[in-house]
């Protein structure tokens, strides 16, 4: 796979971890240059991301998944509209430990995210094809992260039904989205926030962590 070998992924992938205070063994750093480089492959023909420039790739497609790593603490995520595997795939691949279910209503990008796992040999990844309102899972999730997938508003209505009672809704955004965080239906709320700072990314980055309003009876 030529793509993984791509000269300065290596070294964009140290340096970005570096100045983000993460440490990930050689091993992990090498999946995560395989993924990209089966993302850069595939999305040729089946336009899994805008970003084709591979000088881009590790910043805008690894750094930024990775961001949210300190947000993760749940056993089973939901990735919801996952895409090209992003940020599930990176993140099922630093937590070898916990399950992540990638969903995503697009057979290609379910193609592809089925090839991810078979040839990365991600034994903690589940890919449904599927709509999110159509989704019955044995059980809720705990976490359900989201990147740039639709409206704040639109993801508690379609997923709220997939998120345990105390669970929280990780949603990736650019600018914070005023508008959206203001049209939250009644019942949830937005439980904190956070800018994230993604070495080689240009603009704003931001986390939102959305939750059930609790009662004072609870």
């Amino acid at each position: 796979m030529p793509d993984v070998n791509h000269p300065l992924w290596a070294r964009q992938l140290q340096d970005g971890l570096a100045a983000m205070d993460l440490e990930l063994s050689p091993q992990v750093q090498e999946q995560l240059l395989a993924f990209l480089g089966l993302l850069n492959k595939w999305n040729r023909a089946y336009n899994l991301t805008a970003v084709r420039d591979p000088r881009d790739m590790v910043s805008r497609q690894l750094l930024d998944s990775l961001s949210i790593l300190p947000f993760i603490r749940a056993e089973r995520i939901l990735d919801v509209g996952s895409g090209g595997g992003l940020p599930g795939i990176p993140l099922a691949i630093v937590f070898p430990q916990r399950r992540f279910t990638l969903l995503d209503s697009n057979g290609k990008k379910t193609r592809f995210l089925n090839q991810c796992v078979l040839e990365l040999g991600l034994t903690n990844v589940e890919v449904i094809h599927g709509r999110a309102e159509d989704c019955q899972p044995d059980q809720p999730f705990s976490q359900i992260t989201s990147r740039a997938f639709t409206a704040l508003a639109n993801l508690v209505d379609w997923c709220g039904s997939l998120l345990q009672e105390d669970g929280e809704f990780l949603a990736m955004k650019g600018q914070f989205p005023d508008d959206e965080v203001a049209a939250l239906p009644s019942g949830w709320q937005l439980g904190s926030h956070q800018p994230l700072v993604v070495p080689g990314c240009s603009g704003e980055r931001h986390m939102l962590i959305l939750t059930r309003v609790r009662s004072s009876t609870d």
